[in-house]
């Protein structure tokens, strides 16, 4: 359960106030009572306590124990029942100096129901319990993805946690012209004849081979550019050479199985594959391979059958190559997303409320219908945003258009509350203020309905101003800053109020 920044504050202020106080022997008394457990239980074992403090050889420890345990058994005789959420009750002297007397006592109902129960008497009050509750447990996940990019972030509260990013290898969509020969490279066009592939023609056939079949083809040109590139590589064996640009796929034997990399990507000792004279398919070693920059004229050509034999290596054609390429990367890249989430969101257990996924929705649905989610990740994705940004401007994109998802949460109250504010500055500015100086005087005209503050104050100027607020009858929110309105709000000033009337 999501405690209010209310709720905070109510627990920090009596934090801060029990941890000024230290006592010099164990004589501050702490006791957490858990809902629905019995008040009288609870008196009859502080009464035994008395009962073992007149054993303590220091009279005036004892002295102060004793009326600690007296002090809070008064105290909880006050409540008919216990809370709802059980209790939290801290007694003792805090008197500064030996001998003196001001014995202080203190209760509160916590936010969270109390789950234990707990007696302790030290030098310092244990406040724990409390300070646990305060901390955010409650977290969703946040997703951002194209097809090149993927940021998972964690929402805690109000606070966006970017945990990690991935980039894909998903190739951009080249134009034609992506793979591409140097204008003299030799193209096999049957068994015995080669062509250079600058005097090739669309329509005409060029010999392929069928790696499904394995068996060698005919397959017609389909197509034919010239292209101007920047960048060369050199690929050499101990028997050919191919020069073409950086995007050319060649085929790559690995592990016993054929892969397609592009030369650029190609290291020494890769296996290609050779076309000898008599149509056998013979390995080939890579011994070097360097590149050019400078300015090169290519030819780029599409085959029916997706491959041709180039000064003897079987390579890759353009164009269609491509669509099979990003299907794959892009396939790597969505399992490599949904790894993380799993890294990431699934440790959380029952701490994780949801997880929201945001990206153009074309993309999303094509992530969501691959089976890389677990069935666990899959229950927990609570809804989709279509997105225009990815990163950090795409994770704050989405927490902005998740406003119906996080209904019920802080982030989205306070954004609904600043949004409200906003509203009455742009149509009536006589029913709101801001700055300390205008908003302290409308406290004072008891003018305020609702006090805004930042949490960038210091917390001593918080405390002021919600006891003034408190006095008055007028609800108070506090506003982080990790949001866009709460932001603005810091920038004008940190204080701000939604009046009950108008004032000049």
């Amino acid at each position: 359960m999501a405690i209010s920044a209310q709720e905070k504050l109510q627990l920090r202020k009596l934090v801060k106030e029990l941890k000024t106080y230290r006592a010099p022997h164990t004589e501050f008394v702490s006791v957490y009572i858990p809902a629905d457990y019995e008040l009288t239980k609870i008196t009859q074992h502080l009464a035994e306590e008395q009962g073992t403090a007149s054993n303590i050889k220091s009279a005036v420890t004892r002295k102060n124990v004793q009326g600690a345990l007296e002090k809070m058994i008064q105290h909880l005789r006050n409540f008919p029942r216990t809370p709802e959420h059980g209790l939290a009750v801290f007694s003792g002297n805090v008197a500064a100096g030996e001998g003196k007397q001001d014995f202080r006592i203190w209760s509160i109902e916590p936010p969270v129901p109390l789950k234990t129960r707990t007696y302790r008497c030290d030098k310092l009050f244990v406040t724990d319990i409390l300070e646990e509750m305060m901390m955010e447990h409650n977290i969703y996940g946040l997703v951002v993805l194209d097809k090149r990019d993927a940021t998972l972030a964690l929402l805690k509260g109000k606070t966006i946690v970017p945990v990690q990013k991935t980039h894909s290898e998903v190739p951009g969509k080249f134009k034609a012209g992506g793979q591409c020969c140097v204008p003299s490279t030799e193209v096999k066009i049957n068994n015995k004849a080669f062509k250079k592939i600058i005097d090739l023609n669309v329509g005409e056939k060029v010999l392929t081979y069928n790696f499904k079949k394995n068996v060698f083809e005919n397959s017609i040109i389909l197509d034919k550019w010239e292209v101007e590139k920047h960048l060369i590589f050199e690929i050499k064996t101990n028997n050919f050479i191919v020069r073409c640009s950086e995007e050319h796929v060649f085929f790559v034997k690995k592990n016993n199985q054929i892969q397609e990399i592009p030369a650029k990507k190609l290291t020494i000792n890769d296996i290609l594959i050779n076309v000898t004279e008599n149509l056998k398919l013979k390995d080939e070693k890579i011994t070097e391979i360097n590149n050019e920059a400078g300015k090169f004229k290519l030819v780029d050509i599409s085959v029916g059958n997706q491959n041709f034999i180039a000064n003897g290596i079987i390579v890759h054609n353009s164009a269609q190559r491509f669509a099979r390429l990003r299907e794959g990367a892009l396939k790597e890249h969505f399992k490599k997303i949904a790894d993380y989430m799993k890294d990431q969101f699934l440790p959380l257990g029952n701490n994780l409320k949801g997880i929201i996924i945001g990206g153009p929705g074309i993309t999303i649905n094509d992530f969501l219908n691959y089976d890389y989610i677990t069935g666990d990740l899959k229950r927990k994705i609570i809804g989709t945003k279509d997105l225009s940004y990815t990163e950090e401007f795409g994770l704050q994109e989405l927490l902005d258009k998740s406003e119906d998802l996080l209904a019920e949460e802080e982030v989205a109250l306070e954004k609904k509350t600043m949004s409200r504010f906003f509203e009455e500055f742009r149509d009536n500015a006589k029913k709101v203020t801001y700055g300390e100086k205008e908003t302290l005087r409308a406290l004072e005209m008891n003018a305020v309905n609702i006090l805004l503050l930042s949490e960038a104050l210091p917390e001593e100027k918080i405390i002021e101003l919600s006891d003034k607020a408190a006095a008055g009858g007028s609800e108070v929110k506090l506003i982080s800053v990790e949001t866009r309105e709460g932001q603005q709000l810091k920038e004008l000033g940190g204080i701000a109020a939604i009046l009950r009337f108008e004032i000049e």
